[in-house]
């Protein structure tokens, strides 16, 4: 009998057309995991404490986050979800379109477990959303939902 279950994803990304092609990538991907998408920080932060409006979300596995969001940005919410030992251990990839070499600085700073920069070009967006994926699903162990340190 197998232990397998789908990845819960949590996407923080404020542009409707990457948000798409996210969720193109993952439906073209063969392991079906759960994409969940909020559109600013503070839905970020409320969906990842399970306040009001997604008191009945699960706890993401991993979190796909971009930098320029509205309200409060990636690196805030990262700030905010490195600090709480509750949210800590959720892995928290950094997805964004700038190269700044002070945004990558701060991200490992703040403890991204990764930093990526999105490409241009649609078919290199899904190859690296694709890869991203792969990794946490294939590679990665990660810890069972709701476990901490």
């Amino acid at each position: 009998m197998s232990d397998w279950r789908p990845i819960e994803v949590l996407l923080v990304e404020d542009d409707q057309g990457d948000i798409l092609l996210t969720q193109e990538a993952f439906e073209l991907n063969k392991v079906k995991n759960r994409l969940h998408v909020v559109n600013d920080g503070e839905q970020a932060m409320a969906f990842l404490r399970r306040e009001d409006a997604y008191k009945d979300v699960p706890r993401p596995d991993l979190m796909l986050l971009d930098l320029n969001l509205p309200r409060m940005d990636g690196l805030e919410v990262l700030r905010e979800v490195k600090a709480d030992a509750d949210l800590r251990t959720i892995p928290v990839v950094i997805l964004t379109t700038s190269e700044a070499e002070e945004d990558i600085l701060r991200g490992y700073q703040l403890h991204a477990n990764a930093y990526v920069s999105k490409p241009v070009d649609f078919e290199q967006f899904i190859r690296v959303v694709r890869q991203i994926d792969d990794f946490f699903v294939s590679v990665v162990k990660l810890p069972t939902h709701g476990q901490r340190l």
